[in-house]
C-alpha cells in the first residue's frame, strides 16, 4: 500500500515537471493576429519583447508568401536569392537556438519593401546567481566578540590578556578579606593571655 502511494507521488511530480519545463520557453506568433503579411510594422511588434535562446517564432501566412532567413546585408537592402533558408508551408516555426540577431524576409519580389521583414535579437538565458550575503551576516562576521578577554596583536602569535574592568575591585576585596582574617586570628591569642593572666591577677588581689 505504501509502495503504491510513493509511486503515485513520483508520477505526479514528473507530470508537473513536464508541464513546467516547456513553459520556460516562449512561442511568439509573428504579427499576432495579423500574421505574416504586408503592411505591418514588425519592428514595432518586436519592441518590448525579450527573445531568448529556446524560444521560437511562428509565422502564419497565406499562399504567395515565404519565410526566408537572410544575412544582415540582404535584410537591409531586401535582396532576394541569397537566402540561408526558405519555407512556403504557410505555418513556419523557427527555433531560436543560438544568441544573436536573426533576419527574416518574404522572398517574393516587392513584399520585403512592403514591410514583410523581421529582425529578432536573441539573448542568452541568464543563470541564477548566488545569493548575496545579507547585511546581518556581514555585520556578524565583522563584529568583534564581546565575551572574549584576549586579543591577538597583529604580526605576532603572543596572546595578550586584557584585564577585566572590575579587577582592581576584586584585588581590593581580597585585601580587605585578608585583613579581616588577620584580625580574627589574633583573638584566640588575646583570650589565651586573658585566661592565663586571670588566676595570677586573682592570687595577687586575694593576697
Amino acid at each position: 500500500m505504501a509502495s503504491s502511494n510513493i509511486t503515485g507521488v513520483v508520477c505526479a511530480a514528473l507530470l508537473v515537471l513536464c508541464m513546467v519545463v516547456p513553459s520556460l520557453a516562449t512561442v511568439y506568433t509573428v504579427g499576432d493576429t495579423s500574421g505574416w503579411v504586408m503592411g505591418v510594422d514588425y519592428s514595432t511588434w518586436t519592441s518590448g519583447k525579450t527573445f531568448k535562446v529556446g524560444d521560437s517564432l511562428v509565422f502564419n501566412y497565406g499562399s504567395g508568401h515565404t519565410v526566408d532567413e537572410v544575412s544582415a546585408g540582404d535584410y537591409k537592402t531586401c535582396t532576394v536569392g541569397n537566402s540561408l533558408s526558405s519555407d512556403t508551408s504557410g505555418a513556419s516555426t523557427i527555433a531560436l537556438k543560438t544568441a544573436g540577431t536573426r533576419y527574416f524576409i518574404c522572398a517574393v519580389v516587392g513584399h520585403c519593401g512592403s514591410g514583410m521583414k523581421l529582425a529578432v535579437t536573441v539573448s542568452k538565458t541568464k543563470k541564477a546567481s548566488a545569493p548575496a550575503p545579507s547585511a546581518d551576516d556581514t555585520q556578524a562576521a565583522d563584529a568583534p566578540t564581546a565575551s572574549s578577554g584576549t586579543k591577538k596583536p597583529s604580526g605576532g602569535n603572543t596572546t595578550v590578556t586584557t584585564p577585566a574592568a572590575n579587577k582592581p575591585t576584586s584585588t581590593s576585596s581580597a585585601t580587605t578579606s585578608t585583613q579581616s582574617s588577620s584580625g580574627t586570628a589574633l583573638s584566640p591569642i588575646a583570650v589565651a593571655l586573658l585566661v592565663i593572666s586571670w588566676p595570677v591577677f586573682s592570687m595577687l588581689v586575694l593576697t
